[in-house]
């Protein structure tokens, strides 16, 4: 998606908004870098010191990293998610601890509040990830194990719970690709019991099944 000409009115917040839309978009992927500053100022049509200005806001919320003499690259998709980078930073237990934290909360609250469809999606999504599992497309796999963790919080119905989660969720996927040599059939009659357990209204098997898991990751984990 091409940027367009701004408005000469409030300048810097119109392409604050607009190089958040081209991450949020998938246009500017994590990890890859951005246009030049002239570049940007000439397809914005502004001047370098307003996209000097916008970079900066987006690199104190965490959304861009400034690599002196590399140049800018995306480092997550919204302030959230920034913010939780920040926090949880590269290490896979500290990943793995918070993860728990709202993975739980999440699967004891959808136990009580999912709908049908929440049952239906989550189904889905456990059965195409076992099928990419078992023929071994691990990139398949390890992004529709991260959408059903995802369904899972989601079916909660707790709108600031599934915020943070999503804020989350390239840590999170990073933690699955890390994690993913779990013995097969291990890791699918666990993601199978927290689904039976949801379905079945059970909060503290919910609540089981979703720490259990990470448990176990936890536990292989070397101490610090």
């Amino acid at each position: 998606m091409p940027l367009v000409t701004t408005r000469r009115t409030g300048l810097v917040d119109q392409v604050i908004e607009q190089l958040r839309a081209s991450v949020t978009s998938g246009e500017w992927p994590v990890d890859s870098r951005i246009p030049t500053e002239p570049e940007l100022a000439e397809s914005l049509g502004v001047g370098r010191n307003t996209v000097r200005e916008a970079v900066r806001a987006l690199a104190h919320s965490g959304i861009l990293e400034v690599r002196q003499g590399d140049g800018t690259y995306v480092r997550a998709t919204s302030e959230v998610s920034g913010a939780l980078r920040r926090l949880c930073g590269t290490q896979l237990r500290d990943v793995l601890q918070v993860r728990r934290c709202l993975e739980v909360e999440g699967a004891r609250l959808a136990a009580v509040a999912r709908t049908d469809a929440d049952l239906a999606e989550m189904r889905d999504l456990l059965a195409r990830r076992d099928d990419h599992q078992r023929q071994g497309r691990h990139a398949d796999f390890v992004r529709t194990d991260t959408e059903f963790h995802l369904a899972v919080v989601r079916a909660s119905h707790n709108p600031v719970l599934t915020e943070l989660y999503c804020g989350l969720t390239e840590v999170v996927m990073a933690s699955v690709a890390a994690t993913s040599a779990t013995p097969p059939e291990v890791d699918q009659i666990r993601h199978r019991g927290l689904l039976e357990a949801i379905a079945a209204g059970d909060v503290p098997e919910a609540g089981r099944e979703a720490g259990g898991f990470l448990d176990e990751l936890l536990d292989r984990l070397p101490s610090r």
